[in-house]
């Protein structure tokens, strides 16, 4: 789907804690830098459906398992993935996409680079059931 990139991310074993990466300016996908922060979602629950007009999102899940859904209004197209240590990419979403994620895992944690720091007159959010989507 246009407006998303799927970014294959690297991890790196030690015995003492492991480290995963996130991003890098030089990244596809990279749209600027706003603000960071981390966001938790319960199992089962659903946060969305919301659309950015300026901001671009960087997904990454940093503890359990998310499900991403990005829904584009203009060709009635979904796209979905999910992401998890197991599967650890980062999920791109170009502004003008609809996304909600489910929570799937316990204690489930994800975060997001956003290209702009939080304005909430720059993005519109709708109620879950006015998308139809199969969960």
């Amino acid at each position: 789907m246009d407006g998303v990139i799927l970014t294959p991310l690297k991890q790196i074993h030690n015995p003492k804690g492991d480290v995963f990466h996130a991003m890098k300016k030089s990244d596809n996908g990279f749209d600027g830098f706003g603000e960071a922060y981390f966001s938790t979602v319960n199992k089962d629950d659903i946060k969305g459906w919301k659309k950015h007009t300026k901001m671009t999102l960087n997904l990454v899940v940093a503890i359990g398992e998310i499900e991403f859904v990005v829904y584009d209004d203009v060709i009635n197209q979904f796209f979905n993935v999910r992401l998890s240590q197991n599967n650890y990419q980062r999920l791109t979403v170009a502004k003008g996409l609809w996304v909600a994620f489910r929570g799937i895992g316990e204690n489930s944690m994800l975060l997001n680079l956003a290209s702009m720091e939080h304005d909430p007159s720059e993005a519109k959010s709708i109620a879950i059931d006015e998308i139809k989507y199969e969960w």
